[in-house]
């Protein structure tokens, strides 16, 4: 065995990682009810989520935007399925911003109403996979790798919590005319903010002011974000999780194309080959390094 059962749970096909998770909210995912003003941010792990919970914190909560307010992102954007701090969400006030990390058939069924609105955010998968293998070695929730390579094998094989990245953006764009939902690329995110933000804005139906919407791009940048106690998710890992280091922190590069000082030729080839056939005649495009842009 490779230690993989200790970390990672699996309920119906979907690896959950086995000390956060809750088996009772799991059981209960597809009842869990869905009020027509939620919205629903939805990542593979390692893909902006911390980013999106965010800006979408900045959009809907004034306090927020403005600092009057003292609350951490994790407890105004909480994780459905990994409800660290034991909310009560049938009593949280609308409307209500969730993360989440599950696949398609996982979705309650009232999001299959289309009224409630979701927000899917993909990156890269080669970023995906360094971003993973680096917080995998630091959070001691995580089974933690020796090498890249050993954390590669797992991350393909879809050993790794989160299960496959291919079939999870494969299977929720599929399923796209199921729920209402947008796509939002990372790496677009990141070269262009402000059009990112009124992007959402617009799916969202929030209309901002000028002043609010700089403010809402000044929050949101990714250094303002690692030096923002209430948005870096720093204590959620050393409180809540736990860390293997005293160095490390959750927010860690969020650049595009660190995958290139990591993968050696070999391993970017086969990488390659792996993603050409299961991405085939995929019409999502993707983002390797915005200096090739």
């Amino acid at each position: 065995m490779d230690g993989t059962d200790k970390y990672l749970l699996s309920f119906k096909d979907y690896y959950f990682i086995r000390s956060l998770i809750d088996i009772d909210a799991l059981e209960n995912l597809e009842d869990f009810e869905i009020r027509d003003d939620d919205v629903f941010i939805i990542t593979f792990p390692k893909s902006g989520t911390i980013w999106a919970q965010q800006i979408l914190c900045l959009i809907y909560f004034e306090g927020h935007r403005n600092k009057t307010e003292n609350v951490e992102t994790a407890l105004r954007v909480p994780f459905m399925e990994y409800n660290l701090h034991k909310l009560d969400f049938s009593k949280r006030p609308s409307p209500r911003i969730l993360s989440s990390h599950i696949p398609y058939y996982l979705a309650p069924k009232g999001l299959k109403d289309k009224k409630a609105k979701i927000v899917y955010i993909y990156r890269n998968p080669k970023d995906v996979l360094i971003s993973y293998y680096h917080f995998s070695n630091l959070a001691v929730a995580f089974q933690p790798s020796e090498n890249l390579e050993q954390f590669m094998e797992r991350f393909l094989d879809g050993k790794v919590m989160g299960s496959h990245w291919f079939d999870h953006i494969r299977g929720w764009y599929e399923h796209k005319h199921d729920f209402n939902i947008l796509f939002m690329k990372y790496e677009d995110m990141k070269k262009d903010l402000r059009s990112s933000v009124l992007k959402l804005c617009s799916f969202l139906e929030k209309e901002l002011s000028e002043k609010d919407l700089d403010a809402v791009v000044r929050q949101s940048t990714f250094q303002n974000m690692k030096s923002d106690p209430l948005a870096n998710y720093d204590y959620f890992l050393k409180d809540l999780v736990g860390t293997r280091t005293n160095d490390g922190c959750f927010l860690r590069k969020g650049t595009v194309g660190d995958w290139k000082h990591h993968l050696t030729v070999e391993q970017n080839e086969r990488f390659d080959r792996i993603f050409q056939r299961n991405m085939k005649d995929f019409p999502l495009e993707f983002t390797w390094d915005i200096n090739e842009e």
